[in-house]
């Protein structure tokens, strides 16, 4: 089969024991490594009032690694755009454009990004705002139109550039409007893979080709965790599964150590599993077999990563291998 490229979303995550300023600083390790394994694209998340989290300032911190980087395409995954607005975003993803030409994404949510309260009591943002989606889709596209002698706002130095604008989701919403609008579509598969399939046929069924993108580009995320061994696989995936399980408790906690045993109720495995249904985890071997299975189920056109482990060498070196066994 041909294997589309591969990506990675890093969730920058923090270790008690280090902070976040080594959450930083990983990040930009993490992404000169994927580069030199040819990766296509290194993404951040926004996220707030979550500690284990480093990447709220989600710009800020692309800055910091494309500056760090040369070729690899470096963006959000995404912002959560009905906390801003359109008019900051288009300046912010300007000026990235600006400073590094034909590298910046723009991957745009319609989720807060963290918990009711902080959204309401410290972002000022209304849960209304998410029904404003597609209008605010619409009006960012528009801060980056090219110049011309028309009168209208500018969101200087946005007009121009040539920032990637991608829809992210994990609905049929989703799906439905980067169809209409002729955008890449990226499906959150890694952790809310239910509509997963469903999604992508609307997506493609009901595409509509645009200036930015002739046909559909779909990308799939699934969670990848590799090493010699299956037994240290799992055992490194527990990282991931114990952060889930803390989203499951409303304890949204630093990064956790991997365990050889998780102590939660069956239920509470039944639901994780469900959400990190979409993963390969093991040897180099199952690892290919597993983005395989999920290539050859949704023709994904590319596929990002995520491989949350709490070591840093232990987390490059199942990047390496992934790659190496995707050549």
């Amino acid at each position: 089969m041909t294997r589309p490229p591969l990506s990675l979303l890093d969730l920058t995550r923090v270790r008690e024991d280090q902070g976040p300023a080594q959450a930083l600083r990983n990040a930009a390790t993490v992404a000169g490594h994927v580069e030199s394994l040819g990766f296509r694209r290194y993404w951040l998340a926004e996220h707030h009032n979550m500690v284990g989290v480093a990447s709220a300032a989600t710009a800020v911190v692309i800055a910091h690694v494309a500056a760090a980087t040369r070729s690899i395409r470096v963006g959000a995954g995404g912002v959560m755009l009905p906390n801003h607005a359109p008019y900051v975003i288009a300046e912010q993803f300007g000026t990235l454009a600006q400073l590094h030409p034909g590298r910046i994404d723009l991957g745009l949510g319609r989720a807060p990004g963290t918990d009711g309260v902080t959204m309401m009591r410290a972002l000022r943002s209304d849960p209304a705002r998410g029904d404003s989606f597609p209008q605010d889709v619409v009006e960012l596209l528009g801060y980056f139109a090219p110049e011309d002698d028309r009168p209208r706002i500018r969101a200087v130095p946005a007009p121009g550039t040539d920032a990637q604008v991608i829809i992210l989701g994990s609905s049929h919403f989703g799906a439905l409007l980067a169809a209409e609008l002729g955008l890449p579509y990226a499906f959150a598969s890694h952790f809310a893979p239910a509509a997963l399939h469903d999604a992508l046929e609307l997506y493609r069924s009901r595409f509509k080709p645009s200036a930015r993108l002739a046909a559909p580009h779909a990308i799939v995320a699934a969670n990848a965790i590799c090493a010699p061994t299956e037994a240290e696989a799992r055992f490194l995936f527990t990282t991931t599964q114990q952060g889930f399980l803390g989203l499951v408790r409303n304890n949204r906690g630093y990064s956790p150590p991997p365990v050889e045993r998780i102590d939660w109720t069956r239920a509470e495995e039944a639901h994780v599993g469900a959400m990190l249904r979409c993963s390969a985890i093991g040897t180099p071997d199952q690892v290919r077999a597993g983005l395989e299975r999920i290539v050859a189920e949704t023709r994904a056109d590319e596929v990002i990563l995520v491989s949350d482990c709490h070591d840093l060498d232990a987390r490059l070196r199942s990047l390496r291998l992934t790659a190496r066994a995707w050549t």
